[in-house]
């Protein structure tokens, strides 16, 4: 409501218009409402309107910063991520001198990290430790994520994922060779694949299957995340036999397998004092599969 002393003011100033304009036809409510709506306009007018508070204003523009800043460092520690997997790949078992990234935690226990490989975790310390194959099935590892080993003062050994790398998904479809191997044709492109998977999900050559495999990343291991349609390929033997004439790492891993030595690499096992040869990591597969068959059969039993 505007003050009666303004519209008093306002009544002068316009009697004086009128009296010079010799307008004399006399005094009017439409003067007063004329002078009060002016004083009221005056208010409403552009140049009197509420700025916003250079405080707020800079309040926001902080705020976006902090925002734009986090995504800045995101992106970046995926990259890196992303990097150290690659060089884990290519250098990791080959050279046994790298920086070695191990401390002790509060319970007495060492803490290693790592990157998972599709079977194993090639730790910083030039070491491969062994992820147990439930484990990597159950949590669905994907080649080049980032792990957390924590070995304890009995010797147990605790995993943790700490690093996933990018993904993508793709449809796959399950083969396996003469020798009984199991792999992944995705695209025409061969994966090898864990056989704790194979068994979990109950799998047969020629199931459809949904793989999750590494954005960025030229991988060898495909991880199952679920059957999409059972006995879906038929002609999953021509389509194997077409994939090894294209591809030459079917025929490298055949011989691998083949050749494998129980000795030829240097696991590091749960409750070892020294490095032991693959038996060991093969028996510990053996028991996983045991336990996931066991879980089998008390899911069918209910």
């Amino acid at each position: 409501m505007v003050p009666i002393k303004i519209i008093c003011k306002d009544l002068q100033n316009h009697l004086y218009y009128r009296h010079k304009t010799n307008k004399k036809d006399g005094f009017s409510a439409g003067d007063i409402f004329f002078c009060g709506m002016t004083r009221k306009n005056k208010s409403m007018t552009p140049n009197n309107t509420t700025q916003t508070d250079p405080q707020e204003r800079s309040a926001e523009e902080q705020a976006m910063k902090i925002r734009a800043l986090r995504d800045m460092v995101m992106s970046a520690e995926k990259t890196i991520q992303g990097a150290k997997a690659m060089l884990l790949q290519l250098e990791g078992k080959k050279k046994s001198g790298r920086p070695r990234k191990m401390e002790a935690d509060a319970t007495g226990g060492t803490v290693i990290e790592g990157t998972f490989d599709g079977q194993v975790m090639l730790g910083t310390d030039g070491k491969q430790y062994p992820v147990p194959a439930n484990y990597a099935s159950k949590s669905k590892l994907v080649e080049g994520d980032m792990l957390k080993l924590t070995i304890t003062a009995d010797g147990a050994f605790l995993y943790k994922q700490i690093g996933p790398i990018e993904r993508r998904h793709a449809i796959a479809v399950v083969t396996q060779d003469e020798n009984g191997n199991y792999y992944i044709l995705a695209n025409g492109k061969p994966y090898r694949v864990l056989l704790a998977s194979i068994t979990y999900f109950k799998e047969a050559p020629g199931d459809e299957v949904a793989i999750v495999i590494p954005q960025n990343l030229d991988a060898t291991w495909a991880a199952i995340e679920n059957v999409i349609q059972k006995g879906a390929h038929q002609d999953w033997q021509s389509a194997l036999s077409k994939a090894e004439e294209e591809n030459e790492d079917i025929n490298s891993w055949k011989k691998e397998l083949k050749d494998k030595s129980p000795a030829s690499s240097s696991i590091i096992k749960p409750g070892d004092a020294a490095p032991r040869g693959d038996t060991q990591m093969l028996d510990s597969w053996v028991r996983d599969m045991e336990e996931i068959e066991k879980e089998i059969k008390q899911s069918s039993q209910q």
